[in-house]
Order: structure tokens, then C-alpha cells, then sequence
């Protein structure tokens, strides 16, 4: 069975990264067993529940039954994603796990799949992110599993680089920032080479044939004192010009984007943040033309999008949550305008009936407290719904 290692930036149970799964999960031969290991994230009271999200992920969109568990002999697809890259370094090291995954590599065989702070793990040093930027400690390198040695990488691999969430402060980089980077850079070893991977990409590497690519939204940064080259998504190349590129060898050719046919043609796909936004503007252009049938479409469009990345296990974004939030703010819009419209007019019908198909629809889904929010509010806006066994009726609140 080839061997692949792929390393993700972020969103890896995101419908971002459900092709780039895919693509992996066909090297597989029949009844491959496949692993989770859940260690980056084993302290959080909340362990269970993201086991069951990925898992279902894995199971609904990639066609994988996966099983979590603390050790990865006899697998053939490993996979280990969110959390704490140091307190999983600290277990893996204890329990053999870095030296099977280590061994993995050198025999290039099996796919493993590491994302977000399970990839952090992969250089020779780790950036113990919590540490810095939650707790406060000096910025300061923990030794890596270093997976990338076996394929003559001398390099760390930072996932989250292009992250923005910091707004008003600098959060590049897996939450460090430049300032903190540049001094952490100054302490590495000499000749080491930092390799960035954007957030919702993958770096693909096939361990037979050494051939590499650079999948998903964003790049690979490949950084060095003095020098930084970006390659962007679709760049398709070879371990040997990777090698080139972080040693800094004089006179070598930067690859450059070349056709990638698993990808070719197809939109990429959009985050949740995006969705969000756009979902939030058709709302608001609906509502000023004014037209409620598109604006009832917008929430569900809205839900849609919380269904869909309801298995995501970064829950440091705090995405899906921000998705409810305003969908029940748009709810409470909806009934804002059922309270504006005139309740003698001919119309009410037509600003109602949408109201009420999307209430059905919610309560269809299992979405009872939403569907409540939206009944409160369109009798707060003067239309009294009733439920009985024919269905809803709805009439002017006196």
C-alpha cells in the first residue's frame, strides 16, 4: 500500500478538506483499519464528544470507519488533529507512539494524516502554543517528533499561519505573531527551516514516488533567514526542490503552480466564516427589498451551513456558536418586520406563510428551541400561532 503523509493547516472534519480525505482514503486497500488518536485533545472534559464529531465526519463524508485508539500498530490510516501539541508530545513520547509514527514514515507506508496541533508536532522543535499564547509563558521551542527527518526535511512545521482571528493584534502563525516568531526563529537550530501551512490546507506528500502538493485554500510558506517563498494552493512538486528550498541552496528554482488534475475545475470551498457573511447580506438585502420568502431562505440557508459543520472539532473558533447567534438574531429580525408590517393589509398573508415554512422546517430538523424563538417572536410582532393536530394556524394577536 503507498505511503502518504498529509499535514493540514486547519479544518480538518471541515467540508473544506472532505476531497483532500477522500483522495487519501482511495489509496486504502479494502478493510484498511483505520485510527484516531485523540491525544492533543484527551485532557478536555469534552473528549468523548469530539471523537463522536470526527468519527461521524470521517464516517459520513469520507466513507471511513474509524476507531479511536491509544495506539497505532497494525494501522493503516492514522489520523490526530486538534488540541495541545506538547501535552500529546509528552504522551506520544511515554507511550512509544512518537517512535511508531517516526517508523511510519521511514518505511513510507500507511497514510497519516496530522492536523492543526497534532501537525505542529511533526518538525524537529513544536511551538507549544498554549503555553505562549493562552498562558503567557516566554516564547521558547519543545523538541518535535520530527517526521519530517526521515525525508531529509530539517524543518518545523507551523499550521495556522495565515490565521486572523487576533483582529486588532498580530495572531499569524499559529497564534505568535511575527514579533514572537522572529525571536523564536533565532533559536532554532542552525539550518532549520520554518514550514507554514495556511489555514484549511494540506500539504501532500507521496512518500513512494516523493512527489508534493499543496491542496486546499490557502499556501505553504517555506521561510528562512532572508528569505520567504510562498507556494499556493495547486503547486504540485517533489520532495527534492522541497529539500532545495528550505536548505536555501544557491540557485534554486522556486516550483511554480503547475495543473493539478484531483482538483482542477472545482470551486473551493468556502469556511464557515464566509458563509456566515454571506448569509447575513442576503438577509439584509432581502429584508430592505422588502422580501420574506428570501429572507425565511437566508436562516435556512443559514441552518444548512450549522448542519454541515456541526462535526468541525476546532472549537477555539468558536464558528458554529457564532452561526447560531445569528441565526437567532435574524429570527428575531424576521419577527421585527412581521411587527412593522400592517396587520389589516392583504399582505400579512404573504409575510407570514414563509415565517411559518420555515418554523416547520426547523421543527422537521429537531431544532424545537429555535422553532419556539421564532413563533415568541412573530407574536411579538402581532400574529398568534397555534399548533394543532391539522397543523399551525396563525391570526392577527388582538
Amino acid at each position: 500500500m503507498p505511503g502518504l503523509l498529509v499535514l493540514m493547516g486547519s479544518g480538518e472534519t471541515s467540508p473544506t478538506m472532505v476531497e483532500i480525505h477522500r483522495a487519501a482514503a482511495r489509496t486504502l486497500r479494502a478493510g484498511a483499519r483505520a485510527v484516531l488518536l485523540d491525544t492533543p485533545y484527551a485532557f478536555q472534559e469534552n473528549r468523548a464528544d469530539i471523537s463522536a464529531r470526527a468519527r461521524g465526519y470521517f464516517a459520513r463524508s469520507v466513507g471511513l470507519d474509524v476507531e479511536v485508539a491509544p495506539a497505532i500498530t497494525g494501522a493503516d490510516w492514522v489520523f490526530s488533529g486538534p488540541g495541545s501539541p506538547t501535552y500529546a508530545l509528552d504522551r506520544w513520547a511515554g507511550s512509544g507512539v512518537a517512535g511508531d509514527l517516526r517508523a511510519r514514515i521511514r518505511a513510507r507506508t500507511g497514510v497519516t494524516v496530522l492536523a492543526s496541533a497534532a501537525a505542529c508536532t511533526a518538525g524537529l522543535a513544536t511551538v507549544p502554543v498554549y503555553e505562549i499564547y493562552k498562558v503567557g509563558a516566554e516564547p521558547h521551542w519543545r523538541e518535535g517528533v520530527d517526521l519530517l527527518e526521515p525525508l531529509g526535511l530539517r524543518a518545523v512545521l507551523i499550521p495556522h499561519f495565515d490565521n486572523a482571528e487576533g483582529g486588532t493584534h498580530d495572531t499569524r502563525y499559529c497564534y505568535l505573531g511575527e514579533r514572537r516568531l522572529s525571536r523564536m526563529e533565532r533559536e532554532l537550530p542552525p539550518g532549520t527551516a520554518v514550514l507554514g501551512l495556511d489555514e484549511h490546507t494540506a500539504l501532500i506528500i507521496d512518500l513512494e514516488s516523493e512527489s508534493v502538493r499543496v491542496a486546499g485554500r490557502g499556501g505553504l510558506t517555506v521561510r528562512r533567514p532572508g528569505s520567504l517563498t510562498v507556494l499556493p494552493t495547486g503547486t504540485t512538486t517533489d520532495l527534492g526542490e522541497l529539500r532545495s528550498l528550505a536548505e536555501g541552496r544557491a540557485g534554486t528554482s522556486v516550483p511554480l503552480p503547475r495543473p493539478d488534475t484531483a482538483s482542477a475545475g472545482a470551486p473551493a470551498e468556502v469556511t464557515l466564516e464566509e458563509s456566515i457573511r454571506s448569509c447575513e447580506e442576503l438577509f439584509a438585502a432581502a429584508a430592505d427589498r422588502p422580501d420574506m420568502v428570501a429572507a425565511a431562505q437566508a436562516v435556512l440557508d443559514l441552518e444548512a451551513e450549522i448542519v454541515k459543520w456541526a462535526a468541525d472539532t476546532e472549537e477555539d473558533a468558536g464558528g458554529v456558536e457564532q452561526a447560531r447567534e445569528l441565526m437567532r438574531l435574524l429570527i428575531a429580525r424576521l419577527g421585527e418586520r412581521a411587527q412593522a408590517a400592517d396587520r389589516r393589509s392583504e399582505g400579512l398573508p404573504a409575510l407570514v406563510e414563509p415565517l411559518l415554512a420555515l418554523r416547520a422546517e426547523l421543527r422537521g430538523k429537531g431544532c424545537y428551541d429555535v422553532a419556539d424563538a421564532l413563533r415568541d417572536a412573530m407574536g411579538r410582532g402581532g400574529v398568534a400561532v397555534e399548533d394543532t393536530p391539522d397543523g399551525p394556524r396563525w391570526s392577527p394577536a388582538s
